[in-house]
């Protein structure tokens, strides 16, 4: 089993920390070279990261490769309220990521236009709602939801996107798995 992703992608690293402990091989690639890009398009059409290759079969998707790996590792799904948690986490991921792109694309951001608003009132929406939800104990069993959020939070700061600090319970989480081994081992720095 390979999976195929950069080191500094949350959607990979929540893969890499969800697969700690099982037998893999991981194959780092930069998204942004024409020549890892070219390599990629031959299995991956929609270029994005990341990749999960299991013989014959190739996975697109997180999300569909964590069901995979929910069936083939036999461990248990996520339930509804957590997909919802999911859902959230990934829209704000998705959101932050593009603002990113946009801004390494030379395009200025900030400005007052409506899919950068909305980029920015989804952030503040998603961070207050996941507050919440870690202040009613969502993320207290380190699962594939906690990884995510993990990955989300670490990201942010990392690529200095959201300010979290002004939720105390997601600092509170963060700060609390912060020093994981594994955690340790894939950090983008």
């Amino acid at each position: 089993m390979k999976l195929i992703g950069s080191t500094t992608s949350p959607f990979v690293r929540r893969l890499r920390l969800f697969l700690d402990g099982v037998d893999y091989q991981f194959e780092q690639v930069d998204i942004f070279n024409p020549s890892d890009r070219a390599s990629l398009i031959k299995e991956n059409p929609t270029l994005k990261i990341p990749m999960l290759k299991d013989g014959e079969q190739v996975i697109f998707d997180s999300g569909l490769i964590y069901r995979y790996l929910v069936a083939k590792l036999g461990t248990q799904a996520l339930s509804w309220d957590q997909q919802n948690a999911l859902v959230s986490i990934d829209s704000v991921n998705d959101a932050l990521v593009n603002m990113f792109i946009i801004e390494r694309s030379g395009i200025d951001n900030s400005q007052d236009k409506m899919y950068f608003n909305i980029q920015r009132e989804r952030a503040v929406t998603v961070f207050t709602y996941l507050d919440k939800l870690a202040e009613q104990g969502m993320f207290e069993e380190w699962n594939y939801l906690a990884i995510c959020l993990y990955c989300l939070l670490d990201w942010s700061e990392f690529r200095e996107r959201y300010d979290f600090s002004q939720h105390q319970n997601l600092m509170a989480f963060y700060t609390q798995n912060k020093t994981r081994q594994s955690v340790i081992d894939t950090d983008p720095r």
